[in-house]
């Protein structure tokens, strides 16, 4: 099994960038059997929208994680709460609208999906270790021991995102970081054989700060007042990873990181 998956996707440049990429990822690394994106930036930064959500699906993506501003849109919350291809992190209270744990399929083929928050630099909930802890349990006592896992990890510190990927090698096929929006170098499969980044990176404009104009984030560091951001156009780029999963195992055997500049 291949799993094609995008950092986060931010803003309209974002959305741009990744449907003008996907025809170049697949003549560069081959076709792949799910896709996969986290959607939270996708509605001008903060939270989605029904008509992004069906853009996505229009353009062939299986899954959406997301994190702490998929709340952000109140309109999308009954689409979280009814759509079992788009998920919230797991770890929030039972009372959210919406699932952080699931499958996603292709015909006869099953990709399990587990979406959890950090608790460092973010806001309260609960534990993602023990709530991945219970997820996994579910996923597989439903689906059985060899169901292949994703996992979107979506926190602030790198310590963090690299314990959970230890924490979970060789029970997951792989534990992607997003949130930073800066991708990370240390792409592995990890000793039991559990695919790991840190962060996926950002699919949008690299020109500026975290997909932000650097000109309208600049005062907030100058001055620490309030400033309205504005998304960065320039140098748009796909970030994400390509994993490989052995179909009788679960479990990863390759890890390709992409950083691709497209033309918008």
């Amino acid at each position: 099994m291949r799993i094609l998956f995008s950092g986060d996707v931010a803003w309209n440049i974002g959305r741009r960038t990744f449907a003008l990429a996907l025809p170049v990822i697949k003549a560069e690394f081959g076709k792949y059997d799910f896709l996969v994106i986290n959607c939270e930036n996708a509605a001008h930064g903060k939270g989605m929208t029904e008509k992004i959500f069906n853009e996505f699906i229009a353009l062939g993506v299986d899954g959406m994680t997301s994190g702490n501003h998929i709340w952000n849109k109140a309109a999308f919350l009954p689409i979280l709460d009814s759509d079992t291809r788009v998920f919230r992190p797991a770890n929030y209270a039972r009372t959210c609208p919406g699932t952080g744990c699931g499958i996603i399929q292709r015909k006869d083929r099953k990709l399990g999906i587990i979406n959890l928050q950090g608790q460092a630099f973010m806001p309260s909930i609960d534990s993602p270790f023990e709530c991945a802890d219970k997820m996994i349990e579910r996923l597989r006592r439903k689906y059985g021991d060899e169901l292949p896992i994703f996992v979107d990890f979506h926190a602030e510190a790198t310590a963090e995102k690299q314990a959970l990927g230890h924490y979970l090698d060789g029970r997951v096929s792989a534990v992607v970081g997003t949130h930073t929006h800066v991708q990370t170098a240390d792409e592995k499969i990890l000793r039991n054989g559990t695919a790991f980044i840190t962060d996926a990176g950002m699919t949008g404009g690299h020109g500026g700060v975290i997909g932000v104009e650097k000109n309208s984030v600049m005062p907030k560091f100058l001055t620490g007042m309030p400033t309205m951001f504005e998304p960065c156009e320039s140098e748009p780029r796909f970030n994400g990873v390509m994993i490989d999963v052995n179909d009788n195992t679960g479990l990863a055997e390759k890890i390709s990181r992409i950083n691709l500049e497209i033309r918008v």
